[in-house]
C-alpha cells in the first residue's frame, strides 16, 4: 500500500471510529438523538431493547475512541506492533458486524422483521462495516 494511500485510509477508518466514540459519548448524557427516545433509539441502532446508560456506551465510547487513536498511528507508521494489532481487532470486528448484517439480510440470523433496524442494516450498517472493515484489514497488513 503507497505511504499517501496508507495515511488517507488511517484517516478516514479513524475518523469515522472517533465519530462513533463521539456519538457513544453524546449519548451518554442520556440524549437521543437522532432518536425521539432511548427505547426508539435502541431499536434502531440494535433492534432490541438496550440501555443506552453511561455504562453501556461509555465503554464502547471509549473502544471505538481507543480504536481510532490506534489506527491513525498505524497509518503514519507509529505505534508498532500494538497499533498493527489494534487496527486488526477493528478489521476483525467490522468484518464481523458486516457479515452479521449478511446474515440478518439472508434471513439466517434472527431480527426484527420490519422497522428502521433491518433498513438502516441493509442500506448502511452492513454496506459501512464490510466496506471499513476491508479497508482496516489492508491497513493492518501495511507495514
Amino acid at each position: 500500500m503507497k505511504d499517501t494511500t496508507r495515511r488517507r485510509t488511517g484517516r478516514t477508518l479513524a475518523a469515522l471510529l472517533a465519530t462513533d466514540g463521539l456519538v457513544h459519548l453524546y449519548w451518554a448524557t442520556g440524549l437521543t438523538w437522532p432518536a425521539p427516545d432511548e427505547r426508539t433509539l435502541s431499536l434502531a441502532v440494535l433492534g432490541t431493547e438496550v440501555s443506552f446508560g453511561p455504562p453501556v456506551v461509555l465503554p464502547l465510547a471509549a473502544l471505538t475512541l481507543t480504536g481510532a487513536a490506534a489506527v491513525l498511528a498505524h497509518a503514519r507508521g507509529q505505534g508498532g506492533r500494538p497499533a498493527r494489532l489494534v487496527t486488526a481487532a477493528v478489521a476483525a470486528g467490522l468484518a464481523v458486524r458486516g457479515l452479521a448484517g449478511l446474515g440478518w439480510a439472508a434471513g439466517l440470523l434472527d431480527s426484527p422483521a420490519d422497522g428502521p433496524f433491518r433498513t438502516l442494516t441493509l442500506a448502511l450498517y452492513t454496506p459501512a462495516c464490510l466496506g471499513f472493515g476491508w479497508a482496516a484489514a489492508r491497513l493492518a497488513r501495511a507495514r
